[in-house]
């Protein structure tokens, strides 16, 4: 059975026979919810690479303490995966940030698309993005993953341009592309930035912009998908290419 994961904030330090305190609501959650008791052994991790495991020494209302056992620092895995997720609608945006968090993106960037039906302004603005990282750090714990994704704020095409230019390999998944998504050169580091589009499409002056900015413009088949699934399948056919998943 795996050992269930809390986050903190730092373990910089941190070595066997240690003690580190988990407080606040991820102490709350663990305690008030899903009775974490005295003896039980859980991970921490601090989401940039380091965790420890150990076995829980007290508890309080919002708190509890861990004695550590083991302590581990993992490299971030390269290449790196960023995807600038068009805005879809309703709830579907957190579903999209569950599962790229879920197969190890690195950097998950909200896009608003000419076409995105959904629009965030505002105090929805922050209310939205404020859900898309809370399930980012939930799945990250439940995908039992060292190194947490980022979710940046909101963005806007010339913003997304300027990450297509920045990153190593840019690609944008495009149903009227000619070219086949296995098509693309992956490099063994670095960064590769995947494009979703929204559910009205891209439009024409977008994957212009994004092709003179050096992406390259791809299908995945002759299917259409769901923007909230598109990022997930293109991600995971580019992932399987590469020495992280083989």
């Amino acid at each position: 059975m795996s050992l269930p994961v809390h986050v903190v904030p730092s373990l910089t330090g941190a070595s066997a026979g240690a003690e580190v305190t988990v407080d606040g609501d991820e102490a709350h959650h663990a305690v008030a919810v899903r009775r974490l008791r005295v003896g039980e052994s859980v991970v921490l991790t601090d989401g940039a690479g380091q965790s420890v495991v150990g076995s829980v020494s007290s508890t309080g209302k919002r708190v509890f303490s861990v004695t550590v056992e083991s302590v581990s620092s993992d490299p971030a895995p390269t290449p790196s995966f960023t995807v600038v997720q068009a805005l879809p609608k309703g709830d579907r945006g957190e579903l999209a940030v569950e599962v790229l968090t879920e197969i190890g993106v690195a950097t998950i960037v909200p896009w608003a698309a000419s076409r995105s039906v959904a629009v965030w302004k505002g105090e929805r603005a922050e209310k939205s993005l404020a859900r898309w990282r809370s399930t980012a750090r939930e799945a990250a714990k439940q995908a039992r993953r060292s190194w947490f994704p980022s979710v940046a704020p909101l963005a806007v095409t010339a913003d997304v341009t300027a990450l297509v230019s920045a990153a190593d390999v840019a690609v944008v998944l495009h149903e009227e592309a000619s070219s086949p998504l296995g098509a693309v050169n992956l490099p063994d580091a670095g960064e590769v930035l995947v494009v979703v589009g929204p559910e009205g499409g891209l439009s024409p002056e977008e994957v212009a912009g994004f092709e003179a900015a050096g992406a390259v413009t791809v299908r995945l088949g002759a299917e259409v998908l769901r923007t909230s699934t598109a990022g997930l399948a293109a991600v995971s056919a580019l992932l399987s290419r590469t020495s992280r998943w083989s």
